[in-house]
């Protein structure tokens, strides 16, 4: 289905089946172990469905929230959803992280929030501390050396709530040099957080 609606949208770079089943859906099954375990996720950035949709169906999660800013993406996200059975659990939003945070129904209220190839660490901690229960904890997919990026999440970490950061390399052959990035958040996050997108721009962590 990817596959498929990929030739009118796009989805993901990588074309052949085999490649997308790599350094896609394995790659998002990686986390399965930090993850099996949370009543409640969402999933930023969803895009091409990924990480979320391997996970909620390969995992006994209760509520899970796949968000993309990008109409056609959601579309193509519920459409997915249904057809791999998991509407009952999987709902999808086409909106932003600030949007979702600015919602009582959504703000500290999820116990876990995934982002792939989304942005920066210190800007994935801004948009998912809010989201984000006291407890709860971010899972981030990256690659390579990333020294300097968790510096600046540390900061923001500190700023949005406090908490530990780590990083777990990927032990999956074909997937070397794959990390995830934990964050897990120990207090309430202020209200003027995640801050306008041109102010990130402007004074980034």
């Amino acid at each position: 289905m990817l596959v498929a609606w990929n030739a009118s949208i796009n989805l993901t770079a990588i074309r052949e089946p085999a490649e997308i089943a790599l350094r896609h859906v394995v790659d998002s099954l990686a986390a399965a172990a930090l993850l099996g375990d949370v009543g409640g996720m969402v999933d930023l950035g969803s895009g091409g469905g990924f990480p979320g949709i391997p996970l909620a169906a390969a995992l006994p999660i209760e509520r899970v929230a796949l968000v993309d800013s990008i109409g056609k993406k959601a579309a193509f996200l519920a459409a997915a959803v249904e057809v791999a059975g998991l509407s009952e659990r999987v709902g999808v939003a086409a909106a932003r992280a600030e949007q979702l945070a600015s919602e009582a129904r959504h703000r500290e209220r999820w116990p876990a929030v995934t982002a792939r190839a989304v942005g920066s660490l210190s800007e994935l901690v801004e948009l998912a501390f809010p989201l984000l229960a006291v407890g709860g904890r971010l899972v981030a997919w990256k690659r390579g050396d990333i020294a300097a990026e968790m510096l600046a999440a540390r900061r923001a970490v500190g700023a949005l709530g406090g908490g530990s950061i780590d990083e777990e390399a990927v032990h999956v052959t074909g997937l070397t040099g794959h990390l995830l990035v934990v964050a897990t958040k120990r207090g309430r996050t202020s209200a003027e957080f995640p801050r306008d997108p041109a102010v990130r721009r402007r004074e980034p962590w």
